[in-house]
Parts: structure tokens; sequence; C-alpha cells
């Protein structure tokens, strides 16, 4: 298995750096198991030191999700009757299916961008788009801007990291995924409180 991490610190010179990038911030939009975040801190992280150019970044990591979103999209259209068959109704999954696809009959910009703070959350909601055939041209629209905005903030917190520490790039590190986890969190709790302003 491929060590991302490992294998970005080793390319922080080379221009390969921003293929590894674009690769694993895609591969995460639909395998949540690879560490997308953690790799585009540290490239966040070394821009600060002058070691990568950050405008570079942020587009090679950008490009990567939103070419990466339309792998679930497109599995969720095609197969739509096997998926839905493995959601019955009355469980769980049905009823997180159900409350998506109203979410994004209703709110489907928000519900888009605001889910690709969310590691799984963006994989279901993506999935969940091609089953219920959300407008494709729409859909593009906020996968844009929502892999955009992912990019910018998780390479500028390991910017910002990098900047405070730039004499220890452990702690620099540390600093960006803290401040990710965090932020990450805010949006998953003003989620939380919409949906329940919805719900009364």
């Amino acid at each position: 298995m491929i060590d991302w991490i490992e294998l970005a610190e080793s390319l922080a010179t080379s221009p390969w750096l921003y293929l590894v990038l674009m690769s694993v911030s895609l591969l995460d939009s639909f395998l949540p198991l690879i560490p997308s975040e953690p790799v585009v801190i540290i490239a966040g992280v070394l821009a600060a030191t002058g070691t990568t150019n950050i405008l570079l970044v942020i587009g090679a990591t950008a490009v990567g999700a939103f070419l990466g979103d339309q792998v679930p999209y497109a599995l969720g259209r095609w197969l739509s009757t096997p998926i839905k068959r493995r959601l019955p109704p009355g469980s769980k999954r049905r009823a997180t299916h159900d409350w998506i696809s109203r979410h994004l009959a209703a709110r489907g910009g928000f519900v888009l961008v605001s889910t690709r703070f969310i590691p799984v959350g963006r994989y279901i909601v993506t999935v969940t788009s091609g089953m219920v055939r959300y407008d494709y041209r729409y859909f593009l629209l906020y996968t844009v801007l929502g892999g955009t905005a992912w990019s910018t903030y998780t390479v500028l917190t390991g910017y910002l990291g990098g900047t405070l520490f730039q004499d220890n790039a452990l702690l620099a590190f540390a600093v960006g995924m803290g401040l990710a986890l965090v932020l990450t969190g805010v949006v998953e709790v003003i989620r939380r409180i919409r949906v329940r302003g919805t719900q009364a």
C-alpha cells in the first residue's frame, strides 16, 4: 500500500509532488481511507518555507477533488437500482438516503459544498446526487466551488502552521492538522444546527 505522506515528503522539491496532490485528493473523493488532508497540509507547510508553490498546491488539490467527485456521481447514476436494493424501507441507510435526497432538492449547493469538508459525508452525498439524478450542470458548479474551497482551506491551514513554526516542521504539521480538524468540526456543527432548524 502506498504511503502517501512519505511519498509527498520525498517529492517535496519535485514537480511530481503536484501530481501526487492531484491523485490523493482525487482518490480520497471515493476512497475514504486515502489520507488526503494530511498530505495536502504537509504541502501547505512546505509552501510556507518556499519549497512548494502555494498556488500550484491549491490548484492541484482542487482539480483532483473536482475530478474525484465525478466518480461517485457517475456510480450513483449507473448503479442506482442495485444500490437502492441495499437500502430497504425503514432501515437507517434508507432514512439517510431519503434525508440527503430531500436536502439536495431544497438546498443542493449548501449540501454539496459543506459536505466536501466531511470525509465520508462527501462520498455519500455525491453518490446520492447521482442516484437522484441531481442536475449535472449544478453538480459541476458546486463541486468546483466545494473542491476549491476545501483545497484552499486545507492548504492554508498547513501554510499557517508552517509560517508560525518554521523551525519545527513536526509542530507546524500538528498545528495545521489541528486547525483543519477544528474548522471541519465547526462546519459539521453548523450543518447540524441548520438541520435541526429545518426539522423544528
